[in-house]
């Protein structure tokens, strides 16, 4: 870590916090993610040794507790500390919703939108049979334009690969539309009637598509008028 060499409390906290990706490891932690690999679908252009270094300087400063259980899978937690930042990082969040709402092409990432997708949507709201969405986004590559999304009772999982489930409704946008949608700059109902997104299926499910999905937690921030 580099030092600022300042007792000042703001300076000495930004040793730890402002080196690159370790607050976007400590926003995966907050979401709930556990384990390595999760930890890298959050971060996914982020490489797994500048993630094991992270980990291993968060633990060092008592901000993470790293456990393994019985079969020898290793978990990484946040510590009384690192919860205290949860205030912080969704205040960031906020902020950037508020000021900083333009995304360039190099922030559109489909691995991520899915992932983000998955640890959070609203569950409760689904049927309690199993239920499969399929995203297909007509603006990228062949290769991550197919994404799967199964909600079975509690759970949800993404797949990039065909889970061999009947679909139940299909969505169609770019990756940037459905970011939008999900970020909250653009409303469903905006996008289906421009046509900048639709939903095939049946008319009952098609219904219920907007609201099984909704938007991310912080798309409820205002915005600036």
């Amino acid at each position: 870590m580099t030092s600022y060499g300042q007792f000042c409390p703001v300076a000495k906290a930004m040793e730890i916090l402002d080196e690159r990706w370790t607050l976007l490891v400590v926003r995966e932690l907050l979401a709930g993610s556990t384990h390595f690999n999760e930890l890298r679908r959050g971060n996914p252009k982020m490489s797994p040794a500048l993630l094991s270094k992270r980990l291993r300087t968060l633990e060092r400063v008592g901000v993470v507790r790293r456990t393994g259980d019985a079969a020898g899978r290793t978990s990484y937690r946040l510590t009384e500390s690192g919860e205290e930042l949860r205030p912080i990082v969704e205040a960031l969040g906020a902020w950037g919703v508020r000021w900083i709402g333009e995304l360039g092409t190099e922030d559109l990432d489909p691995h991520l939108l899915m992932w983000d997708i998955r640890r959070t949507v609203a569950v409760d709201a689904w049927p309690r049979e199993r239920t499969v969405l399929a995203f297909e986004l007509d603006d990228v590559a062949p290769r991550v334009a197919r994404w799967w999304l199964v909600v079975s009772g509690a759970e949800a999982d993404v797949c990039d690969y065909d889970p061999g489930f009947d679909v139940d409704a299909t969505i169609r946008a770019g990756l940037r539309t459905l970011t939008e949608i999900w970020r909250g700059d653009r409303e469903w109902v905006d996008a289906l009637r421009s046509g900048a997104a639709s939903v095939t299926g049946p008319t009952s499910v098609v219904r219920q598509v907007p609201r099984w999905l909704g938007q991310m937690q912080l798309a409820a921030v205002p915005r600036p008028a």
